[in-house]
């Protein structure tokens, strides 16, 4: 494999193969290596960013372009909300396990 800035680290590859070979499903792994790929893309850009252009600024841009280019998990309200208001149910009417279990959670975590 020819080596590239943003080649994982032989440790990475053979715990995704370790995953892989335990049953990850495939879409799971190809997640965690696009995201990999993706965080070590933005922190390159955030290093040269710091050395090369806004030294005096480097406190302030470098977090805010981290922050801005980062994608933000919704929190479980807004999962159950898309789930209820969004998400088709199956043909025979009912909600999948995974988006009964996101209502669960969600519903728990109210105030009585």
């Amino acid at each position: 494999m020819t080596e590239h800035p943003i080649t994982p680290p032989p440790e990475l590859i053979q715990k995704w193969s370790e995953q892989f070979e335990a049953g990850r499903s495939l879409y799971a792994m190809f997640e965690d290596i696009y995201r990999a790929g993706a965080d070590a893309e933005l922190e390159a850009c955030c290093e040269w960013l710091g050395q090369k252009v806004l030294l005096q600024h480097q406190s302030d841009v470098v977090p805010a372009l981290r922050a801005a280019r980062r994608f933000k998990a919704p929190s479980l309200k807004e999962q159950a909300l898309e789930i209820v208001r969004g998400t088709p149910v199956n043909s025979a009417g009912l909600y999948s396990y995974e988006d009964v279990e996101i209502i669960c959670r969600a519903l728990e975590q109210l105030n009585d």
